[in-house]
């Protein structure tokens, strides 16, 4: 009997190296890379403002995965990441739109709050991309409780559409069930 191939997803990863908890945000990232790679997903990301997602982007072409990164005018990789596709969109809204556009899920790890606006802001531009948030150290837990609190009895079908993950193989397994269930 031959299964059907599974299509592996283009997930948008918000994510960022700056602010406190460094070491284990980039160790956080580098597994991320490691797995999503593994798994054949291809990675997009944001660079922007002079934040590059480095440990991310590195462990996933280690890995031989597929990453691009969507820029804006001031980023200029590191020489490490020279092969690394790059498009620079001059406009934030722009990056973000491309990025609904481009991915099929979008996924939130632990960071600062410019990565986390930048997810919120692409997932409520209308996009209707599922989210699914990465909660260590109940990093989201307050995303976490206004989706048990509000969008459970307002939005139907909201557990679909927005997932929390506990560790980041969890994280993927929630990415392939949301793919299944929007088939």
């Amino acid at each position: 009997m031959v299964l059907p191939a599974r299509s592996t997803p283009t997930v948008a990863i918000f994510a960022s190296d700056r602010g406190p908890g460094d070491p284990e945000r980039a160790s956080l990232m580098g597994e991320v890379g490691r797995v999503f790679a593994r798994k054949g997903a291809r990675i997009l990301c944001l660079a922007e403002g002079g934040v590059i997602p480095v440990p991310l982007i590195t462990a996933a072409r280690a890995a031989g995965g597929a990453v691009e990164v969507l820029a804006d005018t001031g980023i200029v990789l590191p020489p490490a990441l020279a092969e690394v596709p790059i498009q620079v969109l001059p406009d934030h809204r722009e990056r973000l739109a491309h990025m609904a556009a481009t991915a099929s899920v979008l996924v939130g790890l632990p960071g600062s709050l410019a990565s986390a606006t930048a997810l919120f802001q692409t997932w409520a531009s209308g996009s209707q991309l599922p989210v699914v948030m990465l909660n260590r150290h109940r990093a989201f837990e307050a995303i976490r409780g206004f989706a048990a609190d509000v969008l459970s009895v307002s939005v139907p079908g909201h557990d679909r559409n927005i997932q929390f993950a506990d560790n980041v193989e969890d994280l993927w397994n929630k990415i392939v069930w949301i793919g299944e269930q929007r088939r």
